[in-house]
């Protein structure tokens, strides 16, 4: 395999270019500390990410709201699909609690997508923004939300009604790989909330993020810049895909961190006030930093 940009549909470690090759620093006592007091399952640890040390170590985690079950089945994601279970009503208290004890200044919340609610979740994100801003005023919400695409303008209604501190919701990828990658959402529909959002909200900062490595050209992850702009989105990530195994979408081409690094710069010269890029990034890396990029205080 080449060592720059190579297409590749091979992820297993051995496979991977050299500055893929790291491991999860989990020896740190703030990693220890904070995994044995955790009684609420985060999305840094079902997910592994490289990056747990140094987000727990600021006192940010991202937590997995609405069960673990997905009423989407979406082919870049290792999130069981089904049919999920109701809504648990004890889990915003349960999750103030847990950032409580955890001394967290940033929380992120997403979820599953939970097609099977009226709402989509919108009022149990809107519960759980206000259970932990009672319990922990200091800390900071940013909320990374599905697309809310059966009912939207009541989402973000509830949604503008109790305002978390960043609103976020992923376009993940290019409209051309949009029905490959999320069969069950549409490119213009994720572009609609974001803008719906911002025009109903725009004090409060935007952001979204794409991966990359799935077969996109540049040209075609520059346009969606231009569009996630176009929305009001003013932060951005940018990260490379890993395929979670097989019958999942396949990894197209490993993204050198020479690339990484033009696309922020291309980023900030579109006007995006904020964008995290490389190959580790994820929805949540740095984010307490980029939100006071957006003047967060």
């Amino acid at each position: 395999m080449e060592k720059n940009g190579s297409k590749t549909e091979e992820t297993g470690h051995r496979h991977l270019p050299s500055w893929l090759r790291i491991r999860v620093k989990s020896g740190s006592s703030d990693y220890r500390k904070m995994k044995e007091r955790l009684p609420l399952p985060t999305v840094c640890e079902e997910a592994r990410c490289p990056n747990i040390s140094e987000c727990f170590a600021s006192g940010t985690a991202t937590f997995l709201l609405m069960g673990s079950v997905c009423t989407r089945n979406c082919t870049y994601c290792n999130i069981g699909h089904g049919r999920p279970l109701p809504l648990n009503p004890a889990e915003p208290a349960l999750l103030a609690d847990t950032i409580r004890k955890l001394g967290l200044s940033y929380a992120v919340l997403t979820s599953v997508t939970r097609d099977d609610v009226p709402d989509g979740g919108a009022r149990h994100f809107a519960a759980c923004i206000r259970s932990i801003r009672e319990v922990n005023p200091h800390c900071r919400v940013e909320i990374l939300v599905p697309d809310f695409k059966k009912n939207m303008e009541d989402a973000v209604t509830v949604l503008a009604e109790t305002a978390p501190d960043v609103f976020n919701h992923n376009i993940e990828t290019v409209s051309s790989l949009f029905r490959t990658v999320r069969p069950g959402g549409r490119y213009e529909g994720s572009l609609e909330l974001l803008k719906r959002y911002h025009e109903a909200m725009p004090e409060i900062p935007l952001k979204s993020g794409i991966m990359v490595g799935l077969g996109e050209t540049e040209d075609e992850l520059f346009q969606t810049f231009r569009d996630l702009r176009n929305a009001g989105v003013t932060l951005l990530s940018v990260g490379q895909y890993l395929s979670p195994g097989p019958g999942h979408a396949p990894v197209r081409r490993f993204v050198t961190p020479e690339e990484f690094d033009r696309y922020r710069r291309e980023a900030l010269n579109m006007g995006f006030i904020g964008c995290a890029a490389g190959p580790f990034v994820r929805s949540s890396y740095r984010a307490s930093e980029l939100r006071k990029l957006a003047g967060g205080l």
